[in-house]
């Protein structure tokens, strides 16, 4: 394996943008005196991590360099814990499935005038109070026993008895203590074991991840987009016919460590996934440009791709725009190491998406171009892909 020194340097001359001045304050690539413990974090700077970058081999790196890496701009996977990922994709690409265009706009449309900004906003300020999200963090476990409580209120106030019976909460355990929630809705089909999956990242963190990080857009805005679309389904009473899931990943930010997790166990049990749809960051929307969703064309698959863009075309007021983020840049990645279909949407361009994440200004009051009434528009995009993926059961 090549080392992580030479890796780095190399790397280095290719990233086309370098840190501003307020990262280079921030990291630990900047000026001296970061702090390098803080009380209720779990983080060992010196900790060995195997990680995997675009074209090149893994190499073994401590923590910092890890660290160091990310805020360099370099994207990577962590595969530490996950070597094996992927090991059976070759198979399920043999076997692809197909996504016929949307038609399902009688039960979509009602869901979508349902959508509110009301909780997005109250959930949103609950969990950007936490100050990180950051994974190995008391904090970050905080965020998500509140996220996993809330889920459960909601369930509790919204749902039907008869959709209750359908809905379990999962917490999947992870190592370093911030574990991730996924929220299974059984399918009613005795023959069809598909699984579509709807996902964002809870956590967050600081480009010096012992500094605050509230994390509003990257990832809050996408968390809270799809806690309303699931609040809205099931106050409409929706009893799939594929088993719907939403997925909140831990550590998307320590390179997709929750997701990889999440998608191995997936593999290693044949869980037949036919589509993953990932939104990170889902409330910006920079000054004079158009509003838009910015729709993820690389490291995507292009068949559920195209099928995102026809939910857009059909249940947005929104166009959408082709736009690429590089490798292993949010945990659809992970699905499609895994062979499964995804697809990733954004905020924007990736150019014109949010230049405040990783740092104390992620906040939800740092600009009128955070927009709640734009993060509504993903609401909808998730609700419309639950119902034209997961079909709705014909007794209901």
């Amino acid at each position: 394996m090549k080392s992580f020194s030479i890796l780095v340097a190399f790397a280095c001359l290719a990233v086309a943008n370098p840190l501003s001045s307020r990262d280079q304050a921030q990291s630990p690539l900047g000026v001296d005196g970061h702090l390098t413990d803080y009380p209720g974090y779990n983080l060992d700077l010196n900790a060995q991590r195997l990680v995997q970058m675009d074209g090149q081999p893994p190499v073994w790196m401590t923590e910092l360099e890890k660290i160091q890496a990310k805020a360099q701009g370099l994207k990577f996977f962590d595969i530490t814990e996950a070597q094996d990922l992927g090991s059976f994709a070759h198979l399920r690409i043999q076997t692809k499935p197909s996504f016929p265009s949307p038609n399902a706009t009688h039960k979509v449309l009602p869901i979508l005038k349902t959508l509110s900004t009301d909780g997005p906003k109250e959930n949103l300020e609950k969990f950007t109070s936490f100050r990180t999200r950051y994974y190995r963090s008391d904090t970050g476990r905080q965020s998500q026993r509140w996220l996993l409580s809330r889920i459960s209120e909601m369930t509790a106030k919204w749902g039907t008895e008869s959709l209750k019976s359908l809905i379990t909460f999962e917490e999947f355990p992870h190592s370093w203590g911030q574990n991730s929630i996924i929220v299974r809705i059984k399918g009613s089909s005795t023959t069809d074991d598909s699984v579509v999956v709807i996902g964002a990242h809870q956590d967050s963190t600081n480009m010096w991840p012992f500094l605050p990080a509230p994390g509003a857009d990257d990832d809050g805005s996408g968390s809270v987009t799809i806690l309303e679309s699931y609040r809205a389904l099931i106050a409409a009473d929706f009893h799939p016919v594929r088993t719907i899931e939403f997925h909140w990943y831990s550590a998307e930010e320590g390179g997709l460590l929750g997701s990889q997790a999440v998608a191995k166990d997936y593999e290693t049990r044949s869980v037949n996934v036919i589509g993953m749809s990932q939104f990170d960051m889902t409330a910006w929307v920079k000054r004079g440009t158009r509003e838009e969703v910015g729709i993820i064309t690389d490291f995507t698959d292009p068949s559920l791709t195209n099928f995102n863009k026809e939910l857009v075309d059909l249940y947005l007021d929104i166009p959408f725009v082709e736009t690429k983020c590089g490798y292993a840049c949010s945990d659809h990645a992970s699905w499609r190491k895994a062979g499964y279909p995804a697809t990733f949407t954004i905020e924007s361009s990736f150019e014109n998406s949010n230049k405040n994440i990783h740092s104390s200004n992620d906040r939800i009051d740092i600009s009128d171009e955070f927009s709640f009434s734009h993060m509504l528009e993903f609401s909808k995009l998730a609700v419309a892909f639950a119902v034209e993926l997961g079909g709705w059961s014909k007794s209901d």
